[in-house]
């Protein structure tokens, strides 16, 4: 209710509409006042305004902000309040106020109640009705909104990538951890593709396990070995390119914008790791050899199938020199 007990109560002001905007002040949970226009004492306030500025409605009746609150916060208040006189219009303005040790952020309307008038003899007359909404809830809830749509934008991408994971697993070796025969023919023809046309080489290297001995011919041991070859093609190979397991004891490795002689030297290399690698299987020692064959595009081959082919045929060389070699396919040269 509009407390209304003050002989000078606007005129203008009847108890119905007393009764008409406490009501629909208070249904949106906001804070009423209403102030002479001429000095900004408090005429009206509802229960809501009073309980913030801390006294009973009769105490603040004719008081001023500059008796309720600190001189800056006073003057910017009133600042506001002769903006919306001067405007003679509805006006929006946002407050930020320290109370009972809370900060309080407030959107206040601010209206001009009946009609100014001032002459030599008499003062303005009028009043300005200022209806307070805490923003602090309204923040609040979008932080909340905010945040919860966050969390959905996190499930969702948690999803997107579970979902690409269990499709990557599809495409690679469980126990080298390397991409599948499918998957790596897919990027043998996009490497054909891209090197024709632009005119560049790349290498492709096929190989194979060497026949295990001793301790390394259990099937146990045998899957320690392909785990060692998948991290250590894995990490002798650049982001660019590709190794997968394809069957058995044979892998392959396609070393993109790469020619025959630096994939001879790499390869070499990865046969030395291989041949000094060490993985235990039952507390044994289990050692391994690779025999390599490598090919290149455009130099010992001109298309996927005669790569492929001079590949097999450098491996089954390095095969037959008892393994644990790098073989190189043969170069080609085109009648002119």
């Amino acid at each position: 209710m509009l407390h209304t007990s003050l002989t000078t109560d606007p005129p203008s002001l009847a108890p119905v509409w007393h009764e008409l905007l406490s009501a629909l002040v208070k249904q949106q949970g906001g804070m009423l006042a209403i102030k002479r226009l001429g000095d900004g004492s408090y005429v009206h306030l509802n229960d809501a305004m009073a309980a913030f500025l801390g006294r009973p409605q009769v105490a603040l009746l004719g008081r001023t902000d500059a008796e309720l609150f600190e001189p800056s916060v006073a003057l910017t208040l009133r600042a506001a309040e002769l903006t919306a006189i001067a405007q003679a219009a509805p006006f929006v303005s946002e407050h930020v106020l320290e109370r009972g040790g809370k900060r309080h952020e407030f959107s206040v309307l601010r209206m001009v109640l009946g009609r100014a008038r001032v002459d030599h003899n008499t003062q303005a007359e009028g009043w300005l009705c200022s209806i307070w909404s805490n923003l602090g809830a309204a923040r609040q809830r979008d932080q909340q909104l905010a945040t919860m749509r966050a969390q959905v934008e996190d499930q969702q991408r948690a999803s997107e990538e579970l979902r690409r994971e269990l499709a990557d697993q599809t495409l690679r070796d469980q126990a080298s951890g390397l991409h599948t025969g499918s998957h790596f023919e897919e990027q043998l023809r996009r490497e054909l593709d891209l090197s024709s046309r632009e005119h560049r080489e790349f290498a492709l290297v096929l190989m194979e396990v060497d026949p295990p001995a001793g301790a390394a011919q259990s099937p146990a041991a045998q899957e320690r070995v392909f785990e060692a070859m998948g991290r250590l093609l894995s990490g002798g190979t650049r982001a660019m390119d590709a190794s997968c397991r394809i069957e058995g004891r044979r892998f392959a490795v396609l070393l993109s914008g790469v020619g025959l002689a630096t994939a001879h030297s790499r390869m070499e290399g990865l046969r030395r790791q291989c041949a000094t690698q060490i993985v235990m299987q039952g507390g044994q020692e289990v050692r391994f050899t690779v025999a390599m064959g490598v090919a290149s595009f455009p130099h010992t081959a001109s298309d996927r199938d005669q790569l492929v082919e001079s590949s097999e045929s450098a491996l089954a060389v390095a095969r037959s020199r008892g393994g644990n070699v790098v073989a190189l396919a043969s170069i080609r040269f085109d009648s002119v």
